[in-house]
């Protein structure tokens, strides 16, 4: 491809021209810069700062003056009674005549214990009811005795039944209900196993037996 540029405007042969005439300016820029005067900066004296300390002086505490103490009051004067006067005694007392007073003898006084009503039943006793055998007796009794109702077992309904039921002071179990029940014959059957219970040994109330308000939970699991 022929190329379209004169030779006249080529700058490609006078490149050396150019870079001798560089060079020249450079030169010169060097030697006028190291032929500039520098001149010397004269130093600042700032001074020093001088601290005079202030010796602290020691300030005298003031209390207020307290007020003198008052005189002594003077003391009353004593009478001087002459042994000539006679003083009356007005008050005597004739110690012979309280010999003979009779002193009531000691009689304690007897505190009546409360009667505790037959018919009223406690919620809170001194000595809580148990089952014979005790809480795991009670446990095992209940396994042994709930038969597992057919209609819950065939909806498989599980849950806690809470039966309240009073112990009477022979042990036996009356006024069995059901404060909370699950339904599909679960209730009934927590009813019947509680009023077959043994005899529990009764609460007592001040060494008293007496008829206690018992609530009991019945849970109910399907195996």
């Amino acid at each position: 491809m022929e190329s379209k540029k004169s030779k006249k405007a080529d700058l490609e042969s006078k490149r050396p021209l150019f870079f001798q005439i560089g060079l020249v300016i450079t030169l010169l820029i060097v030697f006028f810069a190291f032929d500039i005067r520098q001149y010397e900066r004269p130093d600042f004296d700032l001074g020093t700062l001088e601290l005079d300390l202030i010796e602290e002086e020691d300030i005298p505490i003031t209390r207020p003056e307290e007020p003198p103490p008052p005189p002594p009051e003077a003391s009353e004067e004593l009478v001087v009674v002459e042994d000539d006067v006679e003083i009356e005694d007005e008050f005597i007392v004739d110690a012979e005549a309280d010999l003979d007073y009779e002193i009531p003898d000691y009689e304690p006084v007897e505190v009546e214990e409360e009667e505790i009503e037959d018919d009223y039943i406690f919620e809170i006793v001194e000595d809580e009811p148990e089952f014979p055998g005790g809480q795991q007796a009670l446990q095992q009794y209940l396994r042994d005795n709930i038969r597992y109702p057919t209609r819950a077992r065939e909806s498989g309904v599980e849950g806690t039944v809470f039966v309240t039921f009073v112990v009477e002071p022979d042990g036996s179990i009356t006024n069995v209900e059901v404060l909370r029940g699950i339904g599909a014959g679960c209730d009934d059957e927590a009813v019947r196993v509680v009023q077959n219970m043994p005899n529990w040994e009764p609460g007592k109330q001040r060494g008293q037996p007496v008829r206690v308000q018992f609530n009991l939970p019945v849970r109910f699991v399907l195996n």
